[in-house]
């Protein structure tokens, strides 16, 4: 399985400190060329070629930065037909996107749009806790704990499963659920802020380092690939000394660009 990190910042920012620095954008991870998890950055990441290969997209929840390149993805392939893409969350999630974003005030209506019968975007709903197929891969969503509806999730196909903890604060569910899968590779887990700003993380709903080494214990493979994402880029130097701190064996901090092969 392989994972394309086109996006994994909690916001977006130009390098300012050299070459050496990451270009910080928001949340978008490719799976497979064809599966897009969340859609911060995909149409300023991905040539048209590339983007039309897309089949799925799966949005965990509706905050702008899992979602803010989706209307630029819809309208890129307006003028592709017969090519639609089909977004795949929750009920509420999808209730939400077509309400707030996709409702021909904020942008056109790509539900109904070059036609009704042709339309570039198609949705999904996924059932909590039930797996379905998409393309090669199979997946699980699991609510998670944050300000508005969302859902992490256990993907997996024959050769490796990893889980994705989509924005979350303390949560319980998604961790028993990868403690439990067998062929369980690797965990994406956020951490947004650092120790320092806990009360901020707690009304935002989102991981510090601290909470984080405490939510990925929970899984109970101390030793099991861990790859934190959604940086605040403003705090990334800060989280990232924390995180080494905290001396977890298999850690990694993703950045723009990186590839990883989960076999």
């Amino acid at each position: 399985m392989k994972i394309s990190i086109l996006g994994c910042h909690g916001s977006d920012a130009l390098n300012s400190k050299g070459e050496n620095t990451p270009c910080c954008r928001s949340i978008s991870f490719l799976v497979n060329g064809s599966l897009l998890l969340d859609a911060g950055t995909v149409a300023s990441a991905l040539t048209l070629e590339s983007q039309k290969r897309i089949q799925h997209v799966f949005l965990s929840h509706v905050h702008m930065d899992h979602l803010k390149e989706l209307p630029s993805l819809a309208d890129n392939l307006v003028n592709h037909p017969p090519h639609s893409i089909t977004i795949v969350s929750i009920p509420e999630v999808l209730n939400d996107l077509q309400a707030h974003i996709f409702n021909d005030v904020i942008f056109p209506n790509f539900f109904t749009l070059p036609d009704p019968q042709h339309p570039i975007l198609r949705s999904q709903t996924l059932d909590e806790g039930k797996s379905t197929r998409l393309g090669d891969v199979d997946i699980t969503p699991i609510r998670v704990n944050h300000l508005v509806p969302t859902v992490g999730l256990i993907l997996r196909n024959k050769q490796a499963a990893w889980a994705l903890s989509g924005d979350t604060y303390e949560t319980e569910a998604i961790w028993e659920a990868a403690s439990r899968e067998p062929n369980l590779k690797a965990v994406f887990i956020e951490t947004s802020f650092p120790d320092e700003m806990g009360d901020l993380a707690l009304a935002s709903k989102h991981l510090t380092p601290t909470l984080l080494q405490q939510e990925f214990q929970k899984i109970g493979k101390p030793d099991l690939p861990l790859y934190v994402y959604h940086l605040k880029p403003q705090f990334r130097e800060r989280i990232t000394a924390q995180l080494k701190g905290l001396h977890i064996p298999n850690l990694h901090i993703l950045t723009e660009g990186q590839e990883i092969d989960l076999i």
